[in-house]
Formats: C-alpha cells, structure tokens, sequence
C-alpha cells in the first residue's frame, strides 16, 4: 500500500456507489479475482474527465469494462470511448456489461493486442487511461504519442506497484525483474520528455497524469 491504510480506508468510506451495474461488477471483480481500479482512483478520474471533458477517450485495458462504464457516467454528452483488451475470457463479459449499462453506442471495445491495435487506430485522443499490461507501458508509449491530440491527458495507473519501484531490482522477486526495470524506465521517460509534463500521484498503487504537448 502507497498510503496509509486507515487513511485509504476512510477515503474509501466517504466514496458514493457508482450505480448497482456498478456495484454489481465490482463484487464480481472481487469474486473471480479480475483487477479494477482503486475506489481512490475511480474519484481521481472522474475529476479528471471533467476537468478536461474530453471528445475521444482512449483506454488500453477494458477487463470487464468498468472503468469505461464509469468514465462514460462523468464524459461529455459529445464524447466517445474506445477501448482495448486482449483476454479473450473477459472480452464477453465487458461487452455484456457495456449492453446492460446502454452504452454501445458510447464506447466501441476492440479485441487485440494494444501493441497491434493502437497503430491500427485512425482517430486521435484527447485523453487516454492506460491500465494494461505493466511491463507493456514503455512499449505502447510511442504508438499512444502517434494517436494524441496537443494537451491530451495521458493517465497511467499502478506506476509504483505496491511500493516496490523504489527497491534495487535484486531486491525484487526474479520473475517480476523485467516488470520492474521497464516501469522505471517508463517513468523516467515521461518526466524527462520534452513532450510530456508529468506528475507522479501516489494514490491508489500510484499513478502518472501527463500533458502531451505535441512532437518537437
């Protein structure tokens, strides 16, 4: 945990439902152990899309399709979501939850590799939430600057993955080494671009928002 734990868990008691679709996905998020966004975060983001309100969103990571769901209940009415995911097992059941929510319309889910999809994509974002796959981030990095307005919103969560970023890789288990390297070199990159203004939050397992400021 990136913040204290009472101090998390009081935050998470002042949160509102997001609607019973909601709530219903969520418990089944927990029930077959699918990753969705922190409470924290879920707040954080909705703030952030209508301070922004944006036209065109772009996800990377549906799972079962609830951040889209409760990032289209904060977009602007003009706005649209598109959003990738490569697990075919959870590929039906955001789809069913984008039907129960009545949103087909609003949010169009692509089934595929991000790395082979967002090259593939003809529109351009000004805002995109990325919450795939961790060591992937530094990859899908130059795709996602390809399919970015100037000032898009670029937010990417579980940066400091519990805490560890900060540890030596030896101190890391073997098996997570490449994530963590690759993490850090994602967020070295974003806070030394000249074409991004970056902040690191540490709310939830650590986020970044970045400004794209266009090629030089």
């Amino acid at each position: 945990m990136i913040v204290n734990d009472r101090i998390v868990t009081y935050m998470h008691s002042l949160e509102k439902s997001n609607g019973q679709l909601c709530d219903e996905m969520e418990k089944y998020a927990h029930e077959n152990y699918v990753p969705i966004i922190r409470k924290e975060m879920e707040s954080f983001l909705k703030v952030m899309i209508q301070i922004k309100k944006p036209v065109k969103i772009l996800e990377v990571g549906t799972a079962i399709g609830y951040s889209a769901i409760m990032m289209a209940s904060a977009m602007p009415d003009n706005c649209t979501i598109t959003t990738i995911e490569n697990y075919d097992k959870r590929i039906p059941v955001a789809r069913d939850n984008i039907k129960k929510a009545g949103l087909q319309d609003k949010i169009k889910l692509i089934e595929g590799d991000a790395m082979e999809v967002i090259p593939q994509l003809e529109d351009k974002y000004d805002f995109i939430f990325m919450d795939a796959a961790k060591g992937q981030y530094i990859n899908f990095l130059p795709h996602l600057m390809d399919k970015m307005l100037p000032e898009a919103v670029l937010i990417s969560d579980n940066v400091l993955q519990e805490g560890d970023i900060i540890e030596s890789r030896f101190g890391i288990e073997r098996r997570n080494r490449t994530i963590h390297s690759r993490m850090r070199e994602y967020l070295y990159q974003l806070k030394n671009m000249e074409q991004f203004d970056t902040s690191i939050v540490p709310i939830g397992d650590g986020i970044t928002v970045s400004i794209y400021h266009g090629s030089t």
